[in-house]
């Protein structure tokens, strides 16, 4: 069975985070571990406290992982200092990781900073550098690239600024307002399209990281980059699709909506 690994924050009410990633990762097909970032007192209406790990303890667990079960792929998500960006580049280069997907979660859904403004500068040093996808929205594409975005021509200009700053492929996601959820892949000087149909779905709490896993889950079982984002695409799309509707904001998505199984009657 393939594996994969999650470095990422932990989402108390369990729509984002580490706990989507579990989630999604297993719905698609891998054995799902994780080394947690930090905890965090959250709900669908916002983050209330950050409680991170301490860079010592971060790298007992990645090292725990990678000596034992190597992952066939590394997902990125919430790492909100630079200690902590330190210690995952570090650890990840000793270990040549396969496959990472760097998701620079700066913002929460629900609109909470999620990084602190000197560990986005780690990121970019120490992080993207080693990726073999990074996957922005419109407002972190916007601070990778420092320009604005308004269309599909700022977003390609963007994602090529990001790709030959930093050195990996980027999928700038559409999402916010920019086109009818199309993402943008751009890798090797080349771009590709996915088109994508907006679900009129308020319960988005954990987009991201949901869209992210995906995409390393299928990277950790052998389809390419550009297969691996059309399988996760689809993946996000049947989740938003089923129409969960728990809590009192944005909500989270249902990652178990193709499960089928005796034990989930």
């Amino acid at each position: 069975m393939k594996t994969a690994l999650s470095i990422a924050g932990s989402d108390s009410c369990g729509g984002a985070g580490i706990q989507a990633d579990i989630k999604t990762m297993t719905m698609n097909g891998v054995y799902a571990m994780s080394a947690v970032t930090a905890l965090t007192a959250q709900n669908t209406t916002g983050v209330r406290a950050i409680q991170e790990s301490s860079p010592e303890f971060l790298r007992q667990q990645i090292d725990a992982v990678f000596e034992d079960i190597f992952p066939d792929a590394v997902k990125i998500g919430m790492v909100s200092s630079s200690e902590l960006i330190r210690v995952i580049a570090d650890r990840l280069n000793y270990y040549k990781a396969k496959h990472v997907v760097v998701d620079p979660v700066m913002v929460a859904t629900s609109g909470s900073s999620l990084m602190k403004s000197d560990a986005v500068q780690t990121l970019t040093e120490e992080l993207l550098p080693m990726a073999d996808l990074v996957t922005p929205n419109v407002p972190e594409a916007q601070v990778l690239s420092e320009l604005t975005i308004n269309d599909k021509e700022t977003m390609l200009a963007a994602a090529k600024i990001i790709c030959d700053t930093y050195g990996c492929p980027v999928l700038l996601k559409g999402g916010h307002c920019v086109n009818d959820a199309d993402d943008l892949l751009y890798a090797d000087g080349e771009y590709y399209w996915f088109e994508g149909r907006r679900i009129d779905n308020a319960n988005t709490h954990g987009t991201g990281c949901t869209l992210s896993s995906a995409i390393a889950a299928n990277l950790a079982k052998g389809c390419d980059l550009a297969e691996s984002v059309k399988r996760a695409k689809d993946y996000i799309s049947g989740a938003l699709s089923a129409m969960l509707n728990l809590g009192q904001g944005s909500g989270p998505l249902n990652h178990a909506f193709d499960l089928v199984s005796r034990f989930a009657k």
